[in-house]
């Protein structure tokens, strides 16, 4: 099977990370891959937060748990988020940014870093808690944040759920 399909098939959701730390060249090689996903018109109207620091993962963490009642939240313990967010007058910015998504989880896996997809900030990107921290994080206030990625080295690896069937219809 070549590279890509098997890098795609094997990917899996980490919901349970070490304290190692991703290096910083991996670091700049995901972020980079997010750069190159598809976009409506090629507007590339992304934008990334890359949050790579213990402390401030929790704060936004906290912040979201509590807008959301779950005591105790913390997006799996993860060494680093990167927040995947567009101008919310932006049409697109969903899409857009569901397609860096997917890089950013198939890069971090083909250097073997872990990562799940984290969609609570979506809805309450306004909350005054929240968007103390987003603040603080220097996300626009126009932005809002369509998905997280939670990344970090998996404690262990997740194993493989059987796809679906009947999701396919082939018309010849």
């Amino acid at each position: 099977m070549n590279e890509v399909l098997n890098n795609i098939r094997t990917r899996r959701s980490v919901r349970s990370f070490t304290e190692k730390r991703i290096p910083q060249e991996a670091v700049e090689a995901i972020v980079e891959a997010a750069t190159y996903a598809p976009s409506a018109m090629n507007r590339q109207s992304w934008h990334f937060t890359v949050v790579h620091n213990r402390e401030k993962i929790q704060k936004l963490a906290e912040a979201i748990g509590q807008q959301i009642g779950r005591e105790g939240y913390d997006f799996y313990k993860p060494d680093m988020l990167i927040l995947v967010e567009a101008d919310r007058e932006n049409q697109n910015g969903q899409l857009d940014s569901g397609c860096a998504m997917e890089n950013i989880m198939l890069a971090a896996h083909s250097l073997g870093v872990g990562s799940v997809w984290v969609n609570q900030a979506k809805g309450i990107c306004d909350e005054p808690g929240v968007r103390k921290v987003l603040d603080e994080f220097g996300v626009p206030a126009t932005h809002v944040i369509w998905g997280i990625a939670a990344l970090g080295y998996a404690v262990e690896q997740p194993e493989e759920k059987p796809r679906a069937e009947g999701t396919v219809n082939f018309v010849e």
